[in-house]
């Protein structure tokens, strides 16, 4: 039985990031629950963001077109929220190793704007914030778990492991409340799936929707661990409403853990009417590919009482039957 989240009727929620993958997911359910959204997001092209996401409850929420990096209207909008929950960065590995200048903007000085904006003007907002996986870089034990060293090998994901820290730095000096999810290659409804950019397994969901063959670089044995997009939404709202895990990082990611390859017949399988191709690695995704990820999410089912609810299989189901009724919206 799906767990129930907790109820949030009445609360104010700025979700930064809102028009993106997560956090229209994200948005969808805080309204669903009772709360009063508001969405911040400037439509970043290397972040991912789509208005279509939001078409069905654009009546419903507060939309702001704005930057992370613009201190005074993040302030303004901060100012009498409840819950803030940070979906907002830019998200492309190469394209962080192209522009490290843009990705160091957004990912360490916009979220330092978040929180320097909730210090001054609303220091009892809870911050929840995003994470990922690849902060780790390749592993020195499996499963990994929160304690895990971070030797990120590409920009991103090292300024995300950065931006982490300040968020952790803030909670500790001023008493601020706030709680570090990590996720690692969500999948579902309203990604983005039309580039590479934007996580492997669901560009190869854009490929298998439009019928196209799906290429893997090497044989496709490196394990990853995969996570539909309800649980992370899920794992978001507990720990916007848990005290136990403030001050706490938390990886919400699956149980169960697939090849490269694995994930890309399945994906053939549920979605499309391509084939998988495999071909030798390019030398510059060779040289920032971290090998096995294989982690625990122990802690979080400790500590929030969170597991997974969503199958692969059911959940490719869902994500082919949302995207076949709006794939214009996604694929141009």
């Amino acid at each position: 039985m799906k767990k129930e989240l907790p109820k949030i009727k009445g609360k104010k929620v700025l979700i930064a990031g809102g028009l993106g993958f997560i956090g229209s997911n994200l948005a969808h359910e805080c309204l669903r629950l009772g709360a009063n959204v508001t969405i911040y997001d400037c439509l970043d092209p290397n972040s991912g963001g789509n208005l279509f996401n939001i078409d069905a409850i654009k009546n419903s929420v507060e939309l702001v077109f704005g930057d992370i990096l613009n201190f005074d209207l993040v302030s303004h909008h901060i100012m009498d929220k409840d819950i803030l929950f940070n979906c907002a960065a830019s998200t492309s590995h190469p394209f962080s190793m192209k522009e490290p200048w843009i990705d160091l903007d957004v990912n360490c000085k916009g979220v330092i704007n978040l929180l320097e904006a909730a210090r001054r003007f609303n220091k009892g907002i809870k911050f929840v914030h995003i994470g990922t996986s690849t902060q780790l870089g390749r592993l020195h034990f499996r499963p990994a778990n929160e304690t895990h060293p971070e030797f990120p090998t590409d920009i991103y994901s090292a300024n995300k492991s950065v931006s982490e820290k300040y968020v952790l730095i803030y909670g500790n000096a001023y008493g601020m409340p706030v709680t570090v999810l990590r996720f690692s290659n969500v999948y579902g409804p309203r990604a983005s799936i039309h580039s590479s950019d934007f996580t492997f397994n669901n560009y190869f969901v854009g490929l298998a929707l439009q019928g196209k063959d799906i290429t893997i670089f090497g044989k496709g044995s490196q394990k990853r661990n995969i996570v539909y997009v309800d649980d992370c939404v899920s794992a978001l709202i507990l720990a916007s409403q848990s005290e136990k895990v403030n001050g706490e990082i938390l990886f919400a990611v699956g149980d169960v853990h697939y090849s490269v390859a694995e994930i890309a017949n399945q994906i053939v399988k549920h979605i499309g009417k391509g084939m998988v191709k495999f071909v030798n690695w390019p030398d510059e995704r060779k040289a920032i590919e971290i090998g096995d990820a294989i982690i625990s999410n122990a802690k979080i089912k400790d500590m929030l009482d969170w597991k997974p609810e969503g199958d692969f299989s059911d959940g490719l189901i869902k994500t082919r039957e949302y995207f076949e009724k709006y794939l214009g919206h996604y694929v141009k």
